[in-house]
Order: C-alpha cells, then sequence, then structure tokens
C-alpha cells in the first residue's frame, strides 16, 4: 500500500505539470495622475482654506454622485450641475447670502478656487463602472471648468429702450502658488462680488456679469477667452478684463501686445512665443484700451492712486533688440510686452480687445484691461512658511481693492454712451 501511494502522488503530480500554468492577473489600468495644479490641494494650506469656509465638504460629496451615475450623460449632468451650483455657492457666499461655513472672510475668493480642484482632481482621476473614453473625460473637464467659473451664468438683461447698462467684467484664479500658497487674487474676488449686482452711476443703472479665468497657457491658445466672450461682446455697453499687477497702484493699461513672455502658468509650463489666435495672417501686434481712460484716471475711485498706463516693451522696425517705450509703440514694431507685461492678464487685455476688433467693434464698445494693486498681507504675515492664511490688514486690502474696481466700473460707464436695444 506505500508504495502504490506513492506511485498515485507521483502520477498527480506529472498530470499537474501539464496543465497549463494560470495567467498572471492582469495589472489595474493606472489612473490619471491629478495635474502639477491639484496635486497643490494636499498642502496644509488649501485644506486650511476649505474647511474654514464650508467648502472642504464640495468634492467629496461630487466624488459620491459621480460613482453613482452609470453613463456619460448621467456623469454630465452632475458635472454640469454641480459645477455651476458652485459657482453660485462661491456668489452667494461673497454677496453675504447663506451662512458664511466658517471664519473665513465672505470676500474670499480662495475657497472657489481649491474648490474647483478638488473637482477637478476628481473627474480625472475617476474609474467608473463603464467605458470612459479619454475625449469624453476632457469634455467633462471642460463643462466643470466653463460652469464653475461663470462662464455659462452671464445672464444680460434684455433692455428696450432706456434700461440698465450691461457691463461685462472678469478675473482670474490666485497664480504663484509654489512661492505662496496663501495667495487669493483680488480680481477673483471681485468678480464674485460683482456678479448679478447693479451699480448706480450718475447717468443710471449698470448691471454687471462675471466669469474668472484660469491661470494657465493651455485653455488661453484653446480659446477659453474667444469662447466666453464672443457671445456677449455685442450685446453689452462695456467690458473690462481685470487681473492683479503692480503694488499700491491700479493701472488702466492702454497698450497690450501679442506676446508671451514665458512666466510660468499655475502648471508650471512656460510659453515664449507669439500669442496663438485664430487666422495669425491677419494678427496685428498690438490692440489698444477703448476704455475711458481720462474719466477713470480723473476720478475719486478710492485709496489706491490710478494711472493711465501708456508704457510697452518691442523691438522696433528693422531693429533685434528689445526696448521700452513709455510713449507706447512706433510704427512696425514688435510686441515684447505691453502696458500690463507678456504674461496672462497682458494675453486676456489682447484677446479680448483683438476680439472686439474683429466683430468691428472697436469704435463703439468700450473694453481693456484693469490692473488692481497686489493684494499684501498684513504687517508681520508676510512669511509664507509661518504665516496665517488670513489677517485683518489683508481682509481690508482685498475689500478695498473690490470697491475700488467697483468705482472704476462706475466711472467708466458714466463715460460712456450706452449702445442702443
Amino acid at each position: 500500500m506505500p508504495a502504490i501511494r506513492v506511485r498515485i502522488g507521483v502520477l498527480g503530480l506529472a498530470l499537474v505539470a501539464c496543465l497549463p500554468a494560470p495567467a498572471a492577473p492582469a495589472a489595474a489600468d493606472a489612473a490619471p495622475a491629478p495635474t502639477v495644479e491639484e496635486q497643490r490641494l494636499d498642502r496644509a494650506v488649501p485644506r486650511e482654506i476649505l474647511a474654514a469656509s464650508g467648502f472642504d465638504t464640495v468634492a467629496p460629496r461630487f466624488a459620491r454622485q459621480l460613482e453613482a451615475v452609470h453613463s456619460y450623460a448621467q456623469a454630465r449632468r452632475v458635472v454640469v450641475r454641480e459645477g455651476a451650483a458652485l459657482w453660485r455657492r462661491a456668489v452667494d457666499r461673497a454677496q453675504g447670502r447663506g451662512p458664511a461655513g466658517g471664519e473665513l472672510s465672505r470676500d474670499d475668493d480662495r475657497p472657489l478656487y481649491w474648490a474647483r480642484l478638488g473637482m477637478t482632481r476628481e473627474v480625472r482621476t475617476w474609474k467608473p463602472g463603464f467605458a470612459l473614453g479619454e475625449k469624453q473625460r476632457d469634455s467633462l473637464l471642460a463643462d466643470l471648468e466653463r460652469t464653475s467659473r461663470g462662464q455659462t451664468d452671464i445672464r444680460l438683461p434684455r433692455r428696450a429702450g432706456e434700461g440698465p447698462a450691461r457691463v461685462l467684467v472678469t478675473g482670474f484664479d490666485p497664480f504663484t502658488l509654489d512661492r505662496d500658497i496663501r495667495i487669493s487674487n483680488p480680481s477673483g474676488a471681485t468678480a464674485l462680488a460683482l456678479d448679478g449686482t447693479v451699480i448706480e452711476t450718475p447717468d443710471g443703472p449698470a448691471r454687471v456679469e462675471t466669469a474668472v479665468f484660469p491661470v494657465r497657457w493651455r485653455d488661453f491658445a484653446e480659446g477659453t477667452v474667444e469662447r466666453t466672450l464672443r457671445p456677449y461682446l455685442r450685446h453689452v455697453d462695456l467690458f473690462a478684463t481685470v487681473s492683479q499687477g503692480r503694488v499700491g497702484r491700479f493701472d488702466v493699461e492702454r497698450t497690450n501686445g501679442a506676446w508671451r513672455g514665458g512666466f510660468p502658468d499655475n502648471e508650471n509650463v512656460s510659453r515664449t512665443e507669439t500669442v496663438p489666435v485664430t487666422d495669425p495672417a491677419s494678427q496685428p501686434q498690438w490692440t489698444t484700451t477703448t476704455l475711458p481712460y481720462a474719466q477713470i484716471v480723473a476720478a475719486d475711485t478710492g485709496r489706491f492712486p490710478v494711472y493711465d498706463n501708456t508704457s510697452v516693451t518691442e523691438i522696433p522696425a528693422g531693429g533685434t533688440e528689445a526696448v521700452v517705450r513709455p510713449d507706447g509703440p512706433t510704427a512696425g514694431s514688435t510686441a515684447r510686452a505691453g502696458g500690463g507685461g507678456n504674461y496672462l492678464s497682458n494675453e486676456i487685455a489682447y484677446r479680448a480687445t483683438l476680439l472686439r476688433d474683429r466683430l468691428g467693434l472697436h469704435d463703439t464698445l468700450p473694453g481693456g484691461h484693469v490692473h488692481t494693486p497686489v493684494l499684501q498681507f498684513g504687517t508681520g504675515n508676510t512669511d509664507p512658511a509661518t504665516g496665517t492664511v488670513s489677517d485683518p490688514e489683508f481682509v481690508r486690502n482685498r475689500l478695498d481693492i473690490v470697491a475700488q474696481v467697483r468705482a472704476i466700473v462706475t466711472a467708466a460707464v458714466s463715460a460712456t454712451e450706452r449702445t442702443p436695444g
């Protein structure tokens, strides 16, 4: 019997050896990686800002809703609805409606920025139970960006005869976050504070609609500015693109240049090139403001001085070296910086005013760029490593800048002849 058992055991081993080896389990598909911008969410300051405003629940709730969908169509409905809800929640908070959600000042633009990144990270890294192609995911991200930035929420009033003037104002996300991740952008705060509001001017009321743009070269190259503004420029009385500029002053930028200077964006990407636009053969090197800059500068709008900035940097016709021109560009020159530099603030001004001109509105539509002062933290709170995310002077500075932008818009509308219809 022992010999029989041994022979049976050997036979069994031989049969097992003849069977094909089980296939190794397939490696799980790698989840798409968060962007550089989204990766900053894991740092302490963004988490504190979100918790101190009550916006820390936005991305987790959104993730749960995504997990419950069973098709791309359902996902798109969730993305559009929740993106628009985030924009409306941020506007309501800034304008004093609903709960503050925490001790962070209501005028703060940063909860919107960080909550949006939390949502885009959820979409980017989401692995649904159904097939989701790369183009479909990109489309969801685009929908989320547009809805959560107010770009699909521009509601201009219809006007028969004399009604409120119609004004469009744009702002930007915070930027230079690797220098100081606590940074807020007063232009974004202005957009939240002014969206849907009515400003009383000496010539009557003005209704303001706003949107916010990313600090990313690629979005601008993909036409986000033109896509957002084109449906509305024929129907507004005035537009102003707004961004953060220099310390202690406002600038109404007289001239915008067709050049990207290469400063890294929020994804740490640099671009040094001519501003990419459609129909580059007809692209001018310079565009100009049609805002009533003289009246804006002369008005008493607030505690910061306001300048008519006419300086540019150019390569003169026939030359090879860039030179600064205090009084604007010379004939035939090549742009190297507008009055507002050669970063994305200059680019939004260039794109918006070029669109104005290509629509044939140069002589009838006032529009251009306004740079706000740099939003500074209070004395003793300037070190990013040891400072707090907010302080009373920081809040006061932001409130004063927002109020002065409102006053600048008021002065501009008062100096503007309204378009009919």
